[in-house]
C-alpha cells in the first residue's frame, strides 16, 4: 500500500488521482494539505509512532509531495519511538532543503519503507521530450536554455531554488523559497525571455522534484514571456491539456529538453 504525505498546492491532489492505486493520504498537523483531504494527521514530535501505524496499515511505500513549512519541534510532546530519532529529526531541522530530505529519507527507509518520488507514484506526470506546443522557440532560446543550465547549477551548489527567469542574455529574476509563481508575480511585465525550470544538479528526485501548471502559465504570460523551458524527466505538468491549450492561446511555447541540448 502506498502513503502519500502530503503538503499543500496542487501536487499532491494530482498524485492521488493520476496513482494507479489508492493511496492513504496523510499530513504533518503544522502543514495541513489545502486540495485534498488527509485520512491520517501526525505531528513531528510522533513521527516514530507514526511510522508504526503506517506499518499496522499495511503500508510498504511513501510518497511525499507538496510544499510543507518546518515545524518548531517540542521536546516535551515526544514518543518513545521518535525519541530515538532524535538525533537526525534534529539535524534535519538544522540542514537546507536538499540536506534535510536526505535525512527525512533516510529515517523512512531505515524503518523499511521504500521512498517514491511523485513522478514514480504518477509517472503521467512527466512530459514526454520536445516542443509540445504549436508556438516554437525563436533563436535566442536555445543560448537562453544553456545559460539556465548554468544558473541551475549554481542554484544547485547554493542549495536554492529550481526556477529562474532569463532575458535578454542575461538572468531577471530568480526562485527563493517562496516559489516559482511568487517570482513571476514580482517580476515587472516585459518582452520576450523565457521560465528555465529543473532540478537542482544531485538532488535526489524522491522529493522535491519541480512542477509547473496552470498558473505558472498565467504567470509567465503576465511578464511577458516567450515560452518555458523545463528539463525533460526532470520536471512534471500538473493539468497538462490545460497548460497546453493556454499556451496555445497565448502564442507561447513549452519546450522539454534535456539539460545541455
Amino acid at each position: 500500500m502506498l502513503a502519500l504525505i502530503a503538503g499543500q498546492g496542487d501536487l499532491p491532489r494530482a498524485v492521488a488521482k493520476a496513482a494507479p492505486e489508492p493511496v492513504l493520504v496523510c499530513a504533518l498537523a503544522h502543514a495541513l494539505p489545502d486540495r485534498v483531504e488527509p485520512d491520517l494527521v501526525f505531528r513531528l514530535e510522533r513521527l516514530g509512532g507514526f511510522l508504526r501505524a503506517l506499518r499496522r496499515r499495511g503500508v510498504t511505500r511513501i510518497c511525499m509531495c507538496g510544499r510543507v513549512t518546518r515545524p518548531a519541534l517540542s521536546l516535551r510532546a515526544l514518543d518513545l519511538p521518535t525519541l530515538r530519532l532524535l538525533p537526525r529529526v534534529v539535524r534535519a531541522l538544522r540542514r537546507g532543503d536538499d540536506g534535510a530530505l536526505r535525512i527525512v529519507i533516510g529515517i523512512l527507509e531505515g524503518a523499511g519503507f521504500q521512498v517514491l518520488g511523485a513522478h514514480e507514484a504518477a509517472p503521467d506526470l512527466l512530459p514526454p521530450a520536445g516542443i509540445l506546443t504549436a508556438a516554437q522557440p525563436g533563436p535566442e532560446a536555445a543560448a537562453l536554455a544553456l545559460l539556465g543550465d548554468r544558473v541551475s547549477a549554481a542554484q544547485g551548489r547554493a542549495d536554492l531554488g529550481q526556477a529562474a527567469v532569463l532575458r535578454g542574455g542575461r538572468v531577471a529574476a530568480q526562485e527563493d523559497d517562496a516559489g516559482t509563481d511568487a517570482m513571476l508575480a514580482r517580476l515587472a511585465p516585459g518582452q520576450g525571455g523565457l521560465l528555465y525550470k529543473a532540478p537542482k544538479p544531485g538532488q535526489d528526485r524522491r522529493a522535491d522534484l519541480p512542477v509547473i501548471g496552470p498558473a505558472t502559465v498565467a504567470g509567465a504570460a503576465r511578464a511577458g514571456l516567450d515560452g518555458l523551458v523545463i528539463e525533460a524527466g526532470g520536471v512534471m505538468v500538473l493539468d497538462r491539456d490545460r497548460v497546453l491549450r493556454d499556451l496555445d492561446a497565448a502564442g507561447m511555447y513549452l519546450w522539454v529538453r534535456e539539460r545541455g541540448a
